[in-house]
C-alpha cells in the first residue's frame, strides 16, 4: 500500500535576488514584490538569512519581508542565521514564524556545516540554550541547522529545539557525482531518529529541481525544504512565478 506523507512545504530562500539588487543603488530588483510573486505562486513562505556584513539581505529588508508574507494568510516567515550575530535581534523586532539557528562564521560565503551538539560545552552550550529560550518566548518555532548525524537528534531535543534542518549540500554534491545511495540512507536515518524524538524535520543547501524528487521519495515525512540558490537561478530561465510552482509541484508529489 502507498503510504501518504504531509505535503512538504517550499520556502523560498531570496538572499541571492538581495545579492543582484545590492550591485545597484536603484533597487532593482525589487526584493519585496518578488517575494510576494513568489508566495503568489505558491510557496508556503520566504526565508532570508540577514548576516553582519548586510552582503545580500539588510537590516531593513527583514522588517519589509515580514510585512509581505504577513498578507499571505498561513504563509511562514523563517529567518536564519547566527545566534550569536544580530539574528535574535531581527526575531525580535519581526516575531517571524521561524528561526533557524546556523553556526556559520563572519567571513564564510555560504553555510558550511551543522552545529556539532556532541562537542558543545559550557558556556557556548548554555548561550545556545537560552537564545533558544529567547526565541521560543517570542513565538518563534526554533530549527537548528544540523548535520544527518543520527546521534545529534536527542541532544537537539534536550536543548529545547523544535526542528532540525539537515544540511543537504553533501546529498546534492553525492547526487551529482551518482553516488547518492549511501548518502540518502544517513538522511532518512537522521530524519527517522528526529522524528523519534518528536522534532520536526527541514531540509536545505544545494536542493534543486533534479535531486529535490529522490531526496523526498526516500527522506520523509520532511516539513519544509529552503531553497535559495537554484531556484533563482532556474527563475531566469523559467521565471519566478513558473519555478515555484515547479518545485511546489515536487514538494506536492514526495518525490
Amino acid at each position: 500500500m502507498m503510504r501518504h506523507h504531509p505535503v512538504t512545504h517550499l520556502s523560498v530562500n531570496v538572499n541571492k535576488i538581495a545579492t543582484l539588487r545590492n550591485t545597484r543603488e536603484n533597487g532593482i530588483p525589487d526584493l519585496a514584490r518578488l517575494s510576494a510573486i513568489a508566495l503568489d505562486a505558491g510557496a508556503h513562505g520566504i526565508t532570508v538569512h540577514p548576516r553582519p556584513d548586510q552582503r545580500h539581505i539588510r537590516a531593513d529588508d527583514v522588517p519589509a519581508l515580514a510585512a509581505v508574507v504577513a498578507r499571505f494568510p498561513g504563509a511562514e516567515y523563517n529567518v536564519e542565521g547566527n545566534p550569536f550575530h544580530g539574528l535574535v535581534e531581527h526575531c525580535e523586532r519581526t516575531l517571524p514564524t521561524q528561526a533557524t539557528l546556523v553556526p556559520d562564521a563572519r567571513e564564510a560565503l555560504t553555510s558550511n556545516h551543522g552545529w556539532n551538539l556532541a562537542e558543545i560545552r559550557g558556556e557556548e552550550l548554555a548561550a545556545l540554550e537560552g537564545t533558544i529560550r529567547r526565541l521560543r518566548a517570542l513565538g518563534c518555532r526554533v530549527s537548528l541547522f544540523i548535520d544527518p548525524i543520527v546521534e545529534l537528534m536527542p541532544l537537539a531535543k534536550r536543548i529545547g529545539a523544535d526542528r532540525v534542518e539537515l544540511y543537504t549540500e553533501p546529498y546534492g554534491a553525492a547526487f551529482a557525482e551518482g553516488s547518492v545511495a549511501p548518502t540518502v540512507a544517513r538522511y532518512a536515518a537522521a530524519a527517522a531518529a528526529a522524528q523519534a524524538q518528536g522534532l520536526g524535520v527541514n531540509a536545505g543547501h544545494d536542493l534543486n529541481l533534479d535531486n529535490l524528487g529522490p531526496f523526498l521519495a526516500q527522506v520523509h515525512p520532511v516539513d519544509e525544504v529552503s531553497i535559495g540558490h537554484a531556484l533563482i537561478a532556474d527563475a531566469l530561465e523559467f521565471g519566478l512565478a513558473a519555478t515555484v510552482r515547479r518545485y511546489r509541484g515536487i514538494c506536492e508529489r514526495g518525490g
